[in-house]
């Protein structure tokens, strides 16, 4: 049982029989106050049990930042990093009620490098409450706080200024920070904004109306969370069922699990699954204990159908009356995550709702100043940067806008190599142009182009540092099959940048487009039955292997041209070491940026071993063993 330990006016918990759920996050800067407005809530509305209070007072003693009083925050912050150092990393939910409502908390931490964390935790929030030190007025991170809630879709936000108790009270600091923050957030959607004076370590205005601030007559912190009005989901909306997987318990029962994302489902609804269009209809709805007539947002169900289609995971399924959009390209706000920066070009692997598929980012509108919230030309993302940006999938995804679905409007961008979450994202809308943009069938098949030539088309890729002899090895390989009646051309990172990409030059985000655009130029020449021989440093794993997908692996070669730095580095034939060097080019790859040697090529020749003709027998005979000829 709870002690009696909070003042004798606090509301009593009992329970009821139905209660809405408000979900709500504490957001804003690092040391505002968060989790101990939490901690303080939770004890005064008698939410704090015997062992979690004993606990706390012998953290507080070993941990504690309040001197012989009991720390607050620590209710919150679990984490044994989070205690030692008296600051939020991860996402800690509580759970707790009053008479007429259930709450869920996600104390979100306010550090930058943790952004991603407070994103993660807004993507389910109903509203937010964002804390401010009230002697530092807003700082860059609550701004940046808000305008991730306004992304994600939190439309009622708490103002609370906080540590009142360290500027005596004063009502002119207060209003001071009210009216930055409401001209800050006047165009960001909200729909309500309400300001209020706290002291969370004193307690004053959790629950009850501060004495020490009597100029106050809004409501208390209880007060608004008990009153803000929780979203409800219209049984209007459009009915949307993202498939999660197969449920096959014996030969005689095949069912599509998921959660109803929006819309109610009844039996005998006619359903079409987005990707191909095909019709059934459902024939039984099908929970753990019993079979119902109908299901809403957000229930966990196993659907039966009327007849065997072709259904799969990431398969969406909406009433035929009114479908989902799909598309293969889309405008987005992105919420960059990772130390690696962004890049137009890059390929990463997206994830919304059940789907997945491949993208790249394929153009970057502007980023979001989060002070001014003016918009800003950018190449490249960093974290923790917001940015509106053009996304490209490897094949059409049903999607929703953000603004009226989060579970079909929002995703995730994950590094294929790595596998970490890089950004978040928010659809606005699908790219119209691209609706209306098509491939065109063409009579003549690069079977038949091949046949015409004798040989089949494919991509030699020769990848090295420079000075490593990989355009030596490439002209010498090319010279040897035109000797032998083939058709090839060879596309030299040199010749290439004086004409194709003159445009660019060598910053990673640089160097990502030149290798997309040649990768691109060599399939169309693959596709023309040619043999293509590149050599191009191309110094990113992840970069060669968008190469080789968009080229398709069956035809790909990945050739490795093995030369130690230093032997580059004594050969300088075209004096690039040297001026790298001494500071004349920058991001020379082996010296001020990386070269992330390939683990598996598909060959590996060695810069400093045979002679060049051996090497090139070598390669003449792979190429010619994997059916070229």
């Amino acid at each position: 049982m709870a002690r009696n330990l909070a003042p004798s006016t606090a509301p009593a918990v009992a329970p009821v029989v139905e209660q809405d759920l408000l979900r709500f996050i504490t957001c804003g800067s690092v040391d505002d106050g968060k989790s101990t407005l939490i901690g303080r809530l939770l004890w005064e509305s008698r939410q704090v049990f015997d062992d979690q209070l004993d606990t706390l007072r012998e953290e507080s003693r070993r941990h504690g930042t309040q001197g012989t009083e009991m720390d607050f925050a620590l209710l919150v912050d679990g984490l044994s990093a989070e205690r030692e150092q008296g600051i939020t990393i991860d996402v800690a939910y509580r759970y707790f009620s009053s008479g007429t409502r259930r709450f869920i908390v996600a104390d979100t931490p306010g550090h930058e490098q943790y952004t991603r964390n407070m994103v993660t935790a807004a993507s389910t929030a109903d509203a937010a409450v964002l804390l401010v030190d009230a002697r530092a007025g807003l700082q860059r991170q609550t701004r940046r706080h808000a305008y991730i809630a306004s992304l994600m879709g939190v439309r009622n936000v708490l103002l609370a200024v906080n540590k009142m108790d360290l500027v005596a009270y004063d009502p002119a600091v207060f209003r001071g920070i009210e009216q930055d923050f409401l001209r800050f957030a006047k165009d960001l959607g909200f729909e309500s904004i309400t300001a209020l004076p706290v002291s969370a370590l004193r307690g004053d205005n959790m629950l009850e109306r501060s004495a020490h601030m009597p100029w106050y007559l809004g409501p208390t912190l209880w007060g608004w969370l008990s009153a803000v009005p929780v979203p409800r989901r219209s049984a209007g909306d459009k009915c949307v069922f993202p498939v999660q997987w197969v449920n096959r318990p014996h030969a005689d029962f095949r069912g599509y699990s998921g959660s109803l994302a929006s819309g109610r489902l009844r039996v005998g609804d006619a359903l079409r699954v987005s990707a191909s269009g095909e019709l059934a209809r459902v024939a039984e709805i099908v929970t753990l204990d019993e079979s119902l007539a109908e299901a809403g947002a957000g229930a966990a169900v196993t659907l039966r159908l009327d007849r065997a289609i072709d259904v799969s995971r990431g398969d969406v399924l909406t009433r035929d009356d009114a479908p989902v959009e799909c598309s293969d390209q889309f405008e987005a706000m992105l919420v960059w995550m990772h130390a690696e920066p962004g890049l137009v070009g890059r390929n990463y692997e997206i994830r919304l709702a059940t789907q997945q598929a491949t993208a790249a980012l394929t153009g970057i509108d502007y980023r979001v100043d989060v002070n001014t919230l003016a918009h800003e030309p950018a190449r490249s993302l960093e974290m923790n940067d917001i940015a509106r940006c053009k996304i490209a999938v490897g094949r059409p995804l049903a999607f929703e806008p953000y603004a009226n679905s989060r579970t079909m409007g929002g995703f995730i961008l994950i590094d294929s190599f790595s596998n970490a979450t890089v950004a978040a994202g928010m659809i606005t809308h699908s790219m119209r142009r691209a609706s209306n943009v098509h491939r065109q069938a063409l009579s003549v098949t690069p079977q038949q182009r091949e046949r015409l030539n004798g040989h089949a088309g494919r991509v030699i890729w020769f990848t090295g540092l420079s000075g490593s002899g990989k355009s030596t090895l490439a002209n010498a390989l090319e010279v040897a099959l035109h000797e032998r009646g083939m058709r090839t051309y060879l596309l030299d990172g040199d010749n290439v940048r004086h004409g194709l990409n003159r445009d660019l030059g060598f910053t990673e985000a640089d160097r990502v487009e030149n290798i997309r655009r040649v990768a691109e130029v060599a399939r169309l020449m693959a596709d023309a039955g040619l043999v293509v021989l590149t050599a191009f440093i191309s110094p990113y794993a992840r970069d060669r292997a968008m190469a080789r997908d968009i080229v398709g692996a069956g035809r790909f070669l990945e050739v490795y041209v093995d030369t130690p730095l230093e032997v580059c580095e004594a050969r300088d034939v075209k004096g690039l070491y040297r001026k790298a060097r001494s500071g004349q080019i920058p991001n020379m790859t082996g010296i001020q940026s990386p070269y992330e040697a390939p683990e598996q090529p598909d060959m590996r020749l060695s810069g400093t071993g045979a002679s060049p003709e051996q090497a090139v027998r070598g390669l003449l005979e792979r190429v010619l063993d994997s059916g070229t000829t």
